[in-house]
């Protein structure tokens, strides 16, 4: 099987039918290729510009639905929290807990994530640099966890837009041994969309591809059977359709 991991899935968990779809996608990928796609998704996005936006069908049937995925699919799973409180029962039925970019200096889930014993998976923050990822590490590392993963997603450029500053995955390889590109969220524009995030996922397989030039071990994709009508982020999500042939070109 190929070191190169990767997580793809729907940015937040919209119905059963959904999941179904991309999961059953993921496993035929998997199958052809001897990857070991993890499976993403959000229970509740609970940073969403505003407040009238989807957020999703909160912890306890998003937690039901994604264990479905899991006993259906055989599939790993990934999800994000946002509160403490949320680490324990999430970490019940996931194998990754997710630190949002946003809140990676937030000591107390950090703490709470690193006590369930799972792999914490820390994206960062738009205002941080690679280097300065050691800080949320070490407080996962101090609070017992082990399996540590950082995640590079851009860095605010001015209001409303992003770039990525390559040299950050080198810098946090220094750190931990495991660095994955989120090759979607970085082709966001933040709040550019009047109310609601934009993007540009053209540039989503360039992510990818300068991501590996610099060393890159793993890769985030939100993906979506029609990102144009999904629920969030679609205008940055990758079309499910076109994940197989990225996911070759990367572990080649």
């Amino acid at each position: 099987m190929n070191n190169t991991l990767f997580i793809a899935g729907p940015c937040v968990i919209e119905s059963t039918e959904l999941l179904d779809c991309v999961a059953q996608e993921l496993v035929r990928i998997n199958h052809t290729h001897g990857t070991d796609i993890i499976f993403k998704a959000s229970f509740d996005k609970a940073n969403r510009t505003s407040i009238s936006s989807y957020r999703g069908p909160g912890l306890e049937r998003g937690l039901q639905m994604l264990a479905d995925v899991k006993q259906k699919y055989g599939l790993r799973l990934l999800t994000d929290i946002h509160e403490a409180w949320q680490a324990a029962p999430v970490a019940e039925v996931v194998d990754i807990l997710q630190i949002p970019a946003f809140l990676c200096r937030q000591t107390d889930l950090l703490v709470a994530a690193a006590k369930t014993g799972k792999t914490v998976n820390i994206k960062k923050a738009q205002f941080l640099s690679g280097q300065d990822m050691q800080y949320p590490v070490q407080k996962v590392r101090d609070s017992g966890g082990t399996e540590i993963w950082l995640t590079e997603r851009g860095n605010t450029f001015g209001y409303n837009n992003l770039v990525v500053d390559f040299r950050n995955i080198p810098d946090m390889l220094q750190i931990v041994p495991r660095v994955i590109m989120d090759c979607t969220h970085s082709v966001q524009r933040p709040g550019g969309g009047g109310g609601f995030t934009a993007g540009d996922r053209r540039f989503v397989p360039s992510m990818a591809l300068a991501a590996k030039a610099f060393g890159a071990n793993g890769y985030f994709f939100e993906v979506h059977p029609d990102p144009d009508h999904a629920l969030s982020d679609g205008p940055n999500m990758l079309r499910l359709e076109d994940l197989e042939p990225l996911v070759g070109r990367l572990i080649n």
